[in-house]
């Protein structure tokens, strides 16, 4: 049966409207993204087998282009408008925080790392750079590599502090694994970027690790 056949209240569109989109599901709300399904298959029915095919919300939206496209009433056009609305999450949710004290608003700045850093399928170093009243001068992703991990060298992390004039930053990386929880290695990497930092005047506030759907401060676990 084709959604415009179903009754007003069930429709996807109509209920946002009605009751705002956090009353949809994931199929629902990914319908309204697809607007049509295929022959046979109402764009609530697509979704779905898409949702079961790529395991999650996360892992459609995370699937490279070319496991993206294969899938049925899916093309390079979805693909892009996708991309395109992801972007602009990511930049809404860096406006939010561009307002603020990073440290004031640490739940806007993990959803901000969230966002930027949980679904890469390697490890991604960054760094968020700020003034002296903790608010944010820049983003940057400095290293990146295997699912293994990701080589991190002090000297440039101080360089790029003393490119943006930063007086304290707040570091963050991520663990494909899925995994948050803080590595002895990461430990010792955010020691040796504090001694570092330090003779520049930079303060390391916190080092924040990222996984799908979580995040693990080193600073509110005393790590630091």
């Amino acid at each position: 049966m084709a959604i415009s056949d179903w009754p007003v209240d069930q429709r996807p569109r109509e209920k946002l409207l009605t009751l705002g989109p956090s009353a949809l599901s994931d199929a629902e709300l990914l319908a309204i993204f697809l607007r049509t399904g295929v022959k046979g298959c109402s764009a609530v029915d697509l979704a779905r087998e898409l949702l079961i095919r790529h395991g999650s919300l996360r892992g459609l939206l995370g699937a490279d282009r070319k496991s993206f496209c294969n899938g049925r009433g899916l093309g390079t056009a979805k693909y892009v408008l996708l991309q395109a609305m992801l972007e602009i999450s990511r930049r809404h949710l860096r406006e939010k925080l561009d307002r603020d004290d990073a440290l004031t608003n640490p739940r806007q700045t993990r959803d901000y790392l969230c966002a930027r850093l949980a679904d890469y399928p390697h490890e991604v170093f960054a760094c968020l750079f700020l003034d002296n009243r903790h608010r944010v001068i820049e983003y940057e992703e400095l290293f990146h590599g295997t699912i293994d991990g990701a080589s991190v060298h002090p000297r440039e992390v101080v360089r790029r502090a003393i490119n943006y004039n930063a007086a304290a930053v707040i570091l963050t990386h991520n663990h494909p694994s899925g995994i948050a929880e803080p590595s002895g290695a990461d430990q010792q990497i955010t020691q040796r970027l504090k001694e570092a930092l330090s003779l520049v005047d930079v303060r390391v506030l916190d080092h924040v690790v990222i996984a799908p759907g979580v995040s693990v401060s080193l600073a509110e676990r005393g790590l630091m």
